[in-house]
């Protein structure tokens, strides 16, 4: 069980670091090069992966029309508009948006999926609110980020939430790492006619500058890669109403960096953001009490 939490823990660490790293990214290149480079790294290390994977059988139309979808909102669409916001705000508020996707996904939940929602996880949605509440109330202040940068990266929670509702209602089961390497080529297919040519343009330039280049493959591979096979390795080990515990990593890390690389500062704004965002995410992720198994 520790082995799976450590999993877990640096699965979370991982994505609250790329935050600051694709602030980087996008204040030097645009940002469909960005993505598309990203998928084609990650699919190169992931073609290997998922060749030695077993049961390497095609899925069937239905399962790839999902994870086509999936690239669209969560590969694509979701890095996008994560990327754009972070050019326009900090990596600091960035972060602490992106902690909302916990009460994001239990809201999309129970009105599209009618699961039931529980009082604490209607609190836990609350105090989200009030925390993107205090992040615009101190958007005049230049750590508290921009107002359509913050919207962006919000806009960017609502895809990720809409990966996350497909992949439940993907009824068949495929391989972690084939799974992972088909959205990457579909996220490939989906970008290169926007961003193929200047990507290829763009390559010169980027080979000379080798520390701009390590931190895209870095981005790729941590992302892409690393980051799908913790999380799923940790899942099954660790119980599934503890994992969402660990999002609390997301917005520590990237709050830390920011602060430490970017030098970005913490305001009164931020911080109360900071403190009803992990409010948040403990309530919504937090294991309810043992229930009575007669009643399960």
């Amino acid at each position: 069980m520790a082995l799976a939490f450590v999993q877990l823990a640096l699965t979370m660490m991982l994505v609250g670091a790329n935050v600051v790293v694709g602030k980087v990214l996008a204040a030097a290149l645009p940002v469909p090069v960005v993505l598309l480079l990203r998928c084609l790294l990650a699919t190169l290390v992931l073609a290997p992966l998922a060749w030695a994977e077993r049961g390497g059988t095609l899925p069937r139309p239905r399962i790839l029309l999902n994870l086509l979808l999936q690239a669209a909102s969560g590969t694509v669409a979701y890095n996008m508009l994560l990327l754009a916001g972070l050019r326009r705000t900090g990596a600091l508020p960035a972060g602490l948006v992106l902690s909302t996707l916990p009460a994001v996904v239990a809201l999309a939940a129970a009105g599209l999926l009618r699961e039931r929602l529980s009082r604490r996880r209607w609190v836990a949605a609350g105090l989200a609110a009030a925390g993107m509440a205090a992040l615009a109330r101190g958007r005049t202040e230049a750590a508290a980020g921009s107002l359509d940068g913050n919207a962006l990266v919000f806009a960017a929670v609502l895809a990720e939430a809409g990966w996350i509702l497909l992949s439940r209602l993907s009824a068949a089961r495929i391989g972690v790492c084939r799974g992972a390497l088909l959205m990457q080529v579909f996220g490939v297919l989906l970008l290169a006619p926007f961003a193929g040519t200047e990507a290829l343009a763009r390559l010169p330039a980027l080979w000379a500058d080798p520390s701009l280049a390590a931190l895209l493959a870095f981005h790729a591979v941590t992302a892409s890669v690393i980051s799908v096979l913790l999380w799923f390795a940790g899942m099954r080990r660790a119980p599934a109403n503890l994992a969402g515990i660990f999002a609390v990593l997301l917005p520590a890390t990237s709050a830390a960096l920011a602060v430490a690389v970017l030098g970005e500062r913490m305001t009164l704004p931020l911080a109360s953001g900071f403190v009803l965002m992990l409010g948040s995410i403990l309530l919504a992720a937090w294991p309810a009490g043992r229930r009575n198994p007669a009643a399960t």
